[in-house]
Order: structure tokens, then sequence, then C-alpha cells
């Protein structure tokens, strides 16, 4: 399963890094399965401002578990969230000084349930406690992350958990054979004539989609066609919106960016902005 080789899903501001947010690259074992380990470096100061801090979420084809710990008051919260087919606006006031940090496991939309202890049914855009699909993973992880300050360390932890815990033997064939078409063709087929090509009813492959995916066979591979746009438009030096239409079997330049801006919320051109925001900075840095 060498799905990552092809495919690098993508946030709505892929560059960001700062003392709340960075992205660590799993162990090769993991990297068919995990896209990152993400979260503050260490401990850090968020100091009261009063102001609301807004940031965009955007479809990523990915599911996270996230431990926020604070440290001023002394508690610690994990979260696991299923896949999206919408952007949001995460928001939050600076009302007080805070002393916090954050650990997270990003994986492949298609592997989140190989570690989890229940199907991804009802995943779609939704927030739970990890104790639902994860609680043996908080069990171990959760005593260990007050004291264990440095991400790197806490990555270490995680990693062998992972490893010791992966259970291959959850993995569908039938979805793994439609993502991996799905993937080679960046999104750009017909869910109703592939399911005819591999003999078996639209229906069966939507229920076991959203049993390991969290959403249809269709839904995921518009999501696919999105991120392989995000990403040609980010990396691509030679990116044209026209070959893009081809290319990835768009009608025409509106059927594009309507297509993008509904998951993304902006136009191409505004959502490149606002990825790139502050990159020349850090450049320079």
């Amino acid at each position: 399963m060498d799905f990552h080789k092809i495919y690098k899903p993508l946030t709505a501001t892929p560059f960001a890094c700062g003392p709340d947010y960075m992205e660590f690259e799993p162990c090769d074992a993991l990297k068919p399965f995990v896209r990152c380990f993400w979260g503050s470096s260490k401990p850090y100061i968020r100091p009261q401002t009063g102001i609301p801090v807004q940031g965009l979420v955007t479809p990523d084809t990915c599911m996270d578990i996230i431990f926020d710990i604070n440290y001023t008051e002394n508690t610690l919260e994990g979260s696991f969230c299923g896949i999206d087919d919408r952007s949001f606006l995460s928001s939050h006031i600076d009302d007080k000084r805070v002393e916090l940090s954050t650990f997270a496991i990003r994986f492949y939309a298609w592997s989140a349930v190989l570690f989890s202890e229940e199907s991804m049914k009802d995943v779609k855009n939704e927030f739970f406690h990890v104790d639902y699909h994860f609680s043996k993973l908080r069990k171990e992880l959760q005593p260990l992350l007050f004291d264990m300050i440095n991400i790197e360390d806490r990555i270490v932890i995680a990693e062998r958990f992972l490893l010791k815990n992966i259970h291959l033997e959850r993995s569908n064939p039938i979805v793994m054979e439609v993502v991996s078409e799905i993937l080679q063709r960046k999104g750009n087929l017909r869910i109703e004539q592939l399911s005819k090509d591999i003999h078996i009813s639209s229906r069966h492959l939507e229920r076991i989609f959203r049993e390991n995916i969290g959403v249809s066979p269709k839904k995921f591979s518009s999501l696919i066609r999105y991120q392989y746009l995000w990403h040609d438009m980010l990396f691509r030096n030679d990116f044209n919106i026209l070959d893009a239409v081809y290319e990835l079997g768009y009608t025409d330049q509106a059927h594009l960016v309507n297509d993008f801006k509904q998951f993304h919320t902006m136009s191409p051109q505004e959502a490149k902005g606002f990825a790139m925001k502050g990159v020349a900075f850090l450049q320079e840095k």
C-alpha cells in the first residue's frame, strides 16, 4: 500500500510553521498509514490578547487524533476528527495567558480504520472524544504527554504503539482497489463505471466505503481531485488552469473554480495567496 508515494494531501496553509504548529514525517514503516505527526515542538505561552483568532480548515482527506495539553489549568483533552467534505473556520479568543502544548497524529483516510476500535461509518464532518474510536491508544499515550514535553519524544512513543497495534486484516481489498484507481486517475473517473468494471454493486461499494473511509466513493473521488488541483496550484511551476480543466476532467474553467471554492471557500488565486502568507519571510530566516 504505497499510495503515499503518489499522493500528498495538503491543508489550507501547508507552509505553516511556528511555536504552536509543526509537522514531522513518520518512520518509513508508518508512512503508508500516517500522513504526519503535528503539534507544538514544546510547550509555549499563548498571551492574553482578547483578540479572536480564526483558522481555515479545508478537506485534506485525512483524519486526526489530537491531544491538547493545558499546563496552566492542568488539563488534557483528546479528540478524534473524522474526514471532512467541507471547509470551516476554527476560532478561539485569547482571553487569558496560558501555557499550552498540542500533539496530533494525522492518518490518511483509508488507514485510520486499521488502528481504530470502531468503523468509520459516521465520522464525516464530526468530532469525537478520542476514547470512542481509540481508547487503547489514549490509555497508553495520555499519561505520558504531560511529562514528555518535546514532540520528538512523543512521536517515538506514538510510533511504537502504532506499529504494535496496526490491524492489516481490517483492510478491505475492494476499498483499497478502488482507492488505488481513484488516486492513479486523480479523481477523474466515473464511480458507476468503476463499480461495473470490478463487478460490485454501487450500493455495496458505497456501504463498505462509508464503513472504512467515512464518505461515499463518489465524494472521496471529488475530494481527491480537489487535492490534486490544490497541490498542482502550489507546486507546479508550469501550472495552467486550462490544462488542469482537461487533465482533471472538469467541464470548463468555471466548473473548476466553482468546485474548488466549494471545498476551499476561496477562489484558486485567493487560496494560493492565503497559503503563501509569510513564506518569503520564513525563507529569509
